[in-house]
């Protein structure tokens, strides 16, 4: 165990609370105008999943878990969970859909993704921050919208619905966040 400043915490991270593992799901740094800056943390305790909301003063100390973080290429989901590989040893692990969670619908076969674990078992994963889908279903442009910062709804391969602008068309492959689902630019293939 090593000790941190809570403020350095991000997703993914494993912190030990009273001798429990808990693995952090959201974290953000919060600075009032007016009294101590605060970190907020949404965690789920590794052994049960249940979820825990906590915040510490931005440089209270933390003890963080060592987990071993390991680059691994999604290639399958099924009954058992979602199936990743490890690229060198070519092991492969299967994680369960509670520690996949809103990351799912962005998996895509053959994407790298870091898998982090904790005495051989999968507790977190971190996804790429950007992936490309096709635009299935949008609203036709409607003429003398020209507006830049006007969007509109679409819905994209994976099912997940965003906002995009109004030059895409159906059949489009957009770049979208996969924290939560923004649109970002064109594809560029």
């Amino acid at each position: 165990m090593v000790k941190v400043i809570a403020s350095s915490l991000r997703k993914g991270n494993v912190v030990d609370k009273d001798g429990k593992l808990y693995v952090i799901l959201f974290a953000e740094n919060i600075h009032p105008g007016k009294g101590t800056p605060v970190t907020q943390l949404d965690m789920r305790r590794i052994g049960d999943g249940v979820k825990v909301s906590e915040r510490y003063r931005t440089t209270e100390q933390v003890e963080r878990a060592y987990v071993e973080e390991r680059e691994h290429t999604f290639l399958y989901a099924d009954g058992e969970g979602y199936h990743f590989m490890n690229p060198e040893t070519y092991d492969q692990v299967a994680v369960s859909e509670a520690v996949v969670g809103d990351a799912a619908p962005y998996l895509k076969e053959g994407m790298p993704v870091q898998v982090s674990q904790f005495n051989g078992i999968a507790i977190a994963l971190v996804l790429p921050q950007r992936a490309t889908f096709e635009v299935v279903e949008t609203e036709p442009t409607t003429k003398g919208q020209t507006a830049s910062s006007s969007y509109k709804p679409a819905v994209l391969s994976n099912g997940v619905r965003t906002t995009v602008p109004p030059h895409i068309a159906p059949g489009t492959r957009v770049v979208v966040m996969t924290a939560d689902g923004s649109y970002v630019e064109r594809a560029k293939d």
